[in-house]
């Protein structure tokens, strides 16, 4: 895969610009009472939370001035967002290079559920694993 890679014009080392999955960026699950859920694992377990959940930090290891974030966030048990699976969880995965991996997977033949949509935080585009699950690909901005 020589071809994914290019060099730097400021550094030696390759920068990977293959199209792929880099990380984890979130976990959603079904809860029959999403604020609840989210008061029990504040007081219980220390989570920050918010509306939307709870946002954990971290730094990119090969580039530690670049924080990644992972949400964590219950929805409301039969919530359309994670339609058409039937399942009670959907991971969010942070990838790079959106475009070009949409386009592999629809050479691959995978669901591509929606166009890619984009906000101040990044692109995100769905997708349907082989066994159905829906799951979520999100580039940071």
């Amino acid at each position: 895969m020589e071809d994914s890679k290019k060099q730097s014009d400021s550094s030696s080392s390759p920068i990977d610009i293959t199209p792929k999955v880099t990380g984890i960026g979130g976990v959603f699950f079904f809860s029959d009472n999403p604020k609840e859920t989210k008061e029990w694992y504040s007081k219980n377990l220390g989570l920050e939370t918010n509306d939307w959940g709870s946002t954990f930090e971290s730094r990119d290891i090969n580039n530690p001035d670049k924080v990644n974030s992972l949400q964590w966030s219950p929805f409301k048990k039969g919530d359309e967002y994670f339609s058409p699976s039937k399942k009670e969880f959907m991971i969010n995965y942070q990838v790079q290079y959106i475009e070009a991996l949409v386009d592999k997977l629809k050479e691959n033949g995978v669901t591509i559920l929606d166009e890619i949509t984009s906000y101040d935080y990044g692109k995100f585009v769905h997708i349907l694993d082989a066994d159905g699950n829906k799951i979520e690909l999100w580039e940071p901005a």
